[in-house]
């Protein structure tokens, strides 16, 4: 589903992707550690082109991302979900205004009704049928997740980027939210990449981890394996991220 091939992207001197390569699988969830600053949500914006490389290709789906048309790159677009780290909802429109955002931009077929019938199948996923007509501010930070989850899938998507699905949540409402990822995989059978320092998120939704540092992948492979890794920086980066 995405294929990245010698990407680099430079910020004046700092250079924050150096020649990274990696594959991911269709139906896979990827998991994408780091310390900060070190490329994870540079990487998901390059995949998508909200920023764009130095050097490189990013293949989505069998598409080069970066050398599409615009008018094809929006269309690409339409297959990719992306869960930004704020939620990034609309603060003057209602959960349900939202939601049918998407659905009136990508989806012009769609009747009223079927928008309708759309927005609570989403809502009814994210067990949250009871919020339809409740504005943003209204909502607990656990709810906003859920409700930007529900945005993400409502187009259907074959590709989510994630990006710190689980930040500022207690330990309960990140285990629901990574649980409910976890079964977006496997009923929609969605290809997933998820920038995370939340270990616990990775345990219950990966297939596979990815750690970057100082702009190199330096470990792809499973979570198990790189949790008892005699590395050194793997071994001081879990022990301090994860220990305290």
């Amino acid at each position: 589903m995405v294929k990245v091939s010698n990407l680099t992207k430079s910020f004046g001197d700092n250079l924050v992707l150096d020649d990274i390569s990696l594959d991911v699988k269709t139906g896979e969830n990827a998991v994408v550690f780091g310390r900060s600053g070190t490329g994870k949500s540079v990487l998901l914006k390059c995949i998508v082109k909200l920023l764009i490389p130095d050097a490189g290709e990013i293949l989505v789906d069998g598409k080069n991302v970066h050398s599409l048309k615009e008018k094809d790159l929006n269309e690409l677009r339409k297959e990719i979900g992306f869960l930004f780290q704020g939620s990034a909802l609309y603060d003057s429109m209602s959960v349900k205004e939202n939601l049918e955002f998407p659905l009136i931009r990508n989806k012009k077929e769609m009747s009223s009704e079927e928008r309708d019938e759309k927005i609570k199948q989403v809502l009814k996923a994210v067990d949250l049928e009871n919020v339809i007509d409740k504005m943003p501010d209204e909502l607990s930070g656990g709810m906003k997740k859920r409700i930007g989850l529900a945005r993400t899938i409502i187009t259907e998507p074959k590709l989510i980027l994630y990006d710190e699905p689980t930040t500022g949540l207690d330990p309960i409402t990140v285990k629901e939210i990574s649980e409910l990822i976890k079964e977006l995989q496997k009923d929609l059978n969605v290809t997933s990449i998820i920038v995370t320092h939340d270990l616990l998120c990775a345990q219950i939704i990966s297939d596979r981890a990815i750690v970057l540092n100082e702009g190199k992948i330096i470990y792809d492979g499973g979570l198990e394996n790189l949790t008892k890794s005699d590395d050194k920086f793997l071994k001081d980066f879990f022990t301090n991220e994860y220990s305290r």
